[in-house]
């Protein structure tokens, strides 16, 4: 075994193992696995901690390494755990010189785990060619931006981090379409805070120039679809394509986190419910066959029945396909922590009835495409994903292919041919 990576948390962290795994390798590092935590929430500290312990039992000559966000926010913890030889910081872990101090350290015996510089100290962000997508993987990740400008009161991120820094847009479109000269149907735009691209370089350019410019500069691309977005921050160029470019694929990931203003206002979000409703009704306009998702948060501090009530109607209201459910866990060092808290019971209570409302809303958008022909990307030998992101049971087809296929039916999780 040379060097085995194993991710929690976000697609930006699945974008990363393929460079911790190229920059650790590279350095000669070898019977290494290294664990890419996840900080937001308990939970996922909890899944990082339990999985070390496991692997550690399973491969005990195997040495490990911490990284990622917990990693950066909680590196005594990990640096504690008998099983961690090497705890490396998040900006660290992208950089060949941090593999290459591990890899002496590990040789020298030392005793010093701690690998982890001051991740506000970071103010640009290097393009990072990743060389392992080359696998022949049908979609892929280019990450754009990293960390936030803006301190939400729940969110510990970013402390694991940093401030908010972009890729040149020059740069991403020769990565783009180095990636779709190799075959690549699917790219997908990714980062932390993805709609504050572009702050930070000259001419302050937005996310939505940047889609322009790929799908401009990058003909042969298939198929572009964007991560995660702050909707308030959504700029005109990005409306623009979403309505005039088919290849921008009609599926946006919403951070919504509430329906409720006054719980907003307690999240120090920056829109309010109104604004939400109005965005996703704009964006309809544009392209009616859009498809959302949302990040929503059950039990944050202070929220009442009547509150959570608002976050419940806005998956009819917003027309939401997809939710992702966070029951509210609070993390040390943010403001929501000191707040008044929900009843554990209650919180859990609130996710489940969000997540079966989520779960009614996929049933029936999988129910109304019955009918309709959708241009599938084949992922793998038994599942492919249509424009809309929707899931589709496949067979026969090739791997990494875009074929047009009539939807049939659905098993009310996936659409079938």
């Amino acid at each position: 075994m040379a060097v085995e990576v194993v991710t929690f948390g976000c697609r930006l962290n699945a974008f990363e193992a393929e460079v911790i795994r190229s920059k650790a390798e590279g350095a000669g590092l070898s019977d290494t696995i290294v664990i890419n935590s996840c900080a937001v929430t308990n939970e996922a500290v909890a899944q990082a901690r339990q999985s070390i312990r496991k692997l550690k039992r399973e491969r005990p000559e195997a040495r490990i390494v911490v990284t990622g966000c917990a990693a950066q926010t909680q590196s005594g913890m990990f640096a504690d755990m008998a099983e961690v030889d090497r705890v490396v910081g998040n900006d660290d872990k992208m950089r060949s010189d941090a593999w290459r101090k591990a890899r002496d350290a590990f040789d020298l015996g030392a005793s010093e785990k701690i690998a982890v510089s001051d991740i506000m100290s970071v103010k640009e962000m290097a393009p990072h060619l990743i060389d392992g997508f080359a696998s022949g993987l049908p979609r892929v990740f280019v990450q754009v931006q990293n960390g936030c400008d803006h301190r939400c009161t729940f969110c510990i991120i970013p402390y694991g981090r940093g401030n908010s820094r972009s890729v040149p847009m020059g740069a991403v479109v020769d990565q783009v379409r180095a990636l779709t000269e190799r075959g690549h149907a699917e790219i997908v735009l990714t980062g932390v805070d993805l709609t504050s691209y572009g702050a930070d370089l000259p001419g302050a350019p937005k996310l939505g120039m940047l889609t322009k410019q790929i799908l401009r500069h990058v003909p042969e691309l298939k198929r572009l679809r964007i991560s995660s977005i702050d909707s308030i921050e959504a700029d005109s160029d990005l409306l623009d394509a979403i309505a005039d470019d088919a290849r921008l694929m009609p599926h946006l990931h919403l951070s919504l986190q509430s329906g409720d203003d006054m719980i907003l206002k307690r999240m120090k979000r920056r829109h309010s419910r109104q604004d939400a409703i109005h965005f996703c009704d704009q964006v309809r306009r544009l392209r009616p066959d859009i498809v959302f998702g949302a990040d929503i948060i059950a039990g944050f501090p202070t929220e009442t029945e009547e509150m959570f009530s608002r976050s419940l109607d806005l998956v009819e209201e917003c027309g939401l396909t997809f939710l992702h459910v966070f029951p509210y866990s609070p993390r040390p060092g943010t403001p929501a922590a000191r707040m008044p808290q929900v009843a554990g019971p209650a919180i859990k209570e609130r996710a489940k009835r969000l997540r079966a409302a989520g779960e009614a809303a996929l049933r029936q958008r999988l129910q109304a495409e019955i009918g309709a022909t959708r241009d599938v990307l084949i992922e793998s030998e038994g599942q492919g994903r249509t424009e809309h992101y929707l899931p589709v049971a496949i067979a026969g087809e090739r791997v990494g292919s875009v074929v047009s296929l009539r939807i049939t039916g659905s098993d009310s999780e996936r659409l079938t041919t």
